[in-house]
């Protein structure tokens, strides 16, 4: 069996997308719902709260607690919460992590600060704050093509040696760079980017903070088991049976895929009001999607219709 140094998240996350009610108001209950279906259906060990697929940068502080509080009431004796507290502001992501801390939370997922592009010693600094808050575990969220900034290397290696900083969360897409600093350090190492679960796992990741996760974690977990257990054939045509949900769910952003699945399946976020006025997929035309989608906040101004390819197709999921 090959098995890596660490998981101190287990194996299994989703990044948990957040049901929103009509009027865009946060569902708890719903994410209660779509949680415990997440843990003891799809057999995930963990669910990240509030990441970036969670909407974060459109949600309150207050919302942050209450949609926490409410999934760790839930799930919380069974599966790992993991909470989101990266901003692009130290002082916030400071405070967001001692009240994720009183929340309940087992950890804290920290995203590289956005827009702003911080050298990397910026990064060991804002990094080391976060970690140095609260006696929590702390994995990074390293995805430079949405924050503009990578994580370097050597700067991994440094960060590796805070004790509460334990894991990465790597969407980078270099397995060659992610193998170098599995090497060099006790880092776990979590796959961010779905299509390359398996390659990453061939080098060593404790394994995956997915998003497709929210309709196919078993077979990923499936996967990691059959890997870890020297049936590589078997964990390679998992990984070619999920190739369309992996393109398919990432057609257009993420968590619009998401939650028009979860509505198609019946789970958070549901709303039969706006699914009874939604004609038929044949009487739509393919070449327009309403913005923004049920379920997702607006950031500002009215919903609009806008050219884009068709949705994946229920059968690719």
């Amino acid at each position: 069996m090959v098995e890596p140094k660490n998981r101190p998240f287990g194996k299994m996350l989703t990044a948990m997308v957040t049901p929103m009610l009509e009027d865009g108001e946060l569902d708890y209950d719903g994410a209660a719902r779509l949680a415990t279906y997440l843990v003891d259906e799809q057999h995930n060990d963990g669910l990240v709260i509030s990441g970036t697929t969670g909407e974060s940068p459109t949600t309150s502080d207050d919302e942050k607690d209450r949609l926490l509080r409410s999934v760790v009431e839930a799930v919380g004796d069974r599966a790992q919460i993991i909470a989101g507290v990266g901003t692009n502001d130290t002082r916030h992501s400071v405070k967001l992590a001692r009240a994720a801390e009183k929340a309940g939370a087992h950890g804290l997922l920290a995203v590289t600060p956005y827009y702003n592009k911080p050298p990397q010693e910026g990064l060991i600094r804002h990094f080391t704050e976060i970690a140095d808050t609260t006696d929590l575990p702390v994995m990074l969220y390293d995805i430079p093509h949405r924050t503009g900034t990578p994580i370097a290397s050597e700067t991994l290696v440094r960060l590796a040696e805070h004790p509460r900083i334990v894991a990465n969360k790597d969407a980078k897409d270099n397995v060659g760079a992610s193998s170098w600093v599995m090497e060099r350090t006790d880092l776990a190492y979590y796959c961010g980017t779905d299509i390359l679960n398996l390659p990453l796992l061939s080098v060593g990741a404790a394994g995956f903070v997915s998003v497709v996760g929210h309709i196919v974690g078993s077979d990923l977990k499936d996967m990691i088991d059959a890997f870890e257990e020297g049936e590589v054939g078997q964990a390679l045509a998992i990984h070619r049976r999920l190739t369309p949900v992996y393109t398919g769910m990432f057609r257009t952003q993420g968590v619009i895929t998401t939650k028009a699945i979860l509505n198609l399946f019946g789970l958070p976020p549901v709303r039969s009001a706006l699914r009874s006025r939604t004609p038929p997929r044949s009487s739509r035309p393919s070449c327009a999607r309403t913005w923004p989608p049920p379920g997702s906040r607006a950031r500002s101004g009215s919903p609009r219709t806008r050219p884009c390819p068709p949705a994946p197709c229920a059968s690719n999921v």
